[in-house]
């Protein structure tokens, strides 16, 4: 890849945090995945929209999918907590493994409980704050107003939003800023504790600011769970990825560590979406 393409990402520098691509790849080499697709095929009726995805996720870390407007990415995000299911004549087949475990054997709300998700436009529910946040633990039988108290505020927390909304639990979500919003989101997500957290393009709407925010947030949480985002920003992908997936036409055309996909990519078709030459 060319060094004028090298100059325009910084891998592994998201706001002067250390990383390390390359030492993550290495260690994790013989973990098994926190999750793995095999041999995924998704279909709308009779069109194919994914060929044959084999892809592991590994246990927290922050794996990034690119590519072109409808090469795939977000179809194969919502497989992963079978949220396709909402849609109509569609199908899968093959499998996804969540702990080995076949998620399509796993009823519904359990393994929404298990695999969190975060949408492109924030979505708060038209309710207080506070109760956008419960509203997960009280599907899931938290009753005492205690519980609920100690669990909204840590996911709060969690989402680094607490500081700023701790006087105004009361308040509509919607009286929220848009980059406060979509923490709100994802501090709702974060209530049911999620091992796994999917993000479709969180900060495409959002202002440099906001999105500088949500990508700080990203680093803190991985600590406690494994995420995939969708981004269509080869900087934030470059920033705040450890591995990186690249789709096109419904094909995963090459999988690594970011820094390999960034700087020595495999593939043509690779160095050619992120050098700006297609996409």
């Amino acid at each position: 890849m060319s060094s004028s393409s090298d100059s325009e990402l910084t891998v592994g520098k998201p706001h002067e945090r250390p990383r390390s691509h390359a030492g993550a790849g290495v260690r994790l080499a013989a973990a098994p995945p926190k999750m793995r697709s095999v041999n995924l095929n998704f279909y709308y009726g009779a069109f194919q929209a994914l060929h044959d995805i084999s892809l592991d996720f590994h246990t927290n870390r922050i794996t990034a999918l690119i590519g072109p407007s409808g090469c795939g990415k977000s179809t194969f995000l919502r497989t992963l907590n079978r949220i396709h299911e909402t849609v109509r004549h569609t199908r899968v087949e093959g499998r996804i493994l969540l702990d080995s475990e076949d998620i399509f054997q796993v009823e519904t709300t359990t393994l929404r409980r298990r695999i969190g998700m975060v949408f492109q436009k924030s979505n708060p529910f038209p309710k207080s704050i506070a109760d956008n946040v419960a509203y997960g633990p009280r599907v899931n039988g938290v009753r005492r107003k205690t519980d609920v108290e100690e669990v909204v505020e840590r996911s709060l927390r969690r989402a680094a939003l607490w500081e700023e909304v701790k006087d105004k639990l009361r308040e509509s979500a919607y009286a929220l800023s848009g980059g406060q919003q979509q923490r709100l989101c994802i501090a709702r997500a974060l209530a049911v504790d999620p091992e796994v957290l999917l993000l479709d393009e969180p900060c495409s709407a959002l202002d440099p600011i906001a999105t500088a925010k949500i990508e700080d947030l990203l680093f803190d949480l991985k600590d406690q769970c494994t995420i995939v985002i969708v981004t269509h920003n080869m900087q934030q992908a470059a920033r705040v990825a450890d591995y990186t997936g690249f789709f096109l036409l419904g094909r995963l055309v090459e999988f690594n560590t970011t820094e390999v996909i960034f700087k020595t990519p495999a593939r043509k078709e690779t160095e050619d979406y992120i050098t700006g030459r297609f996409g």
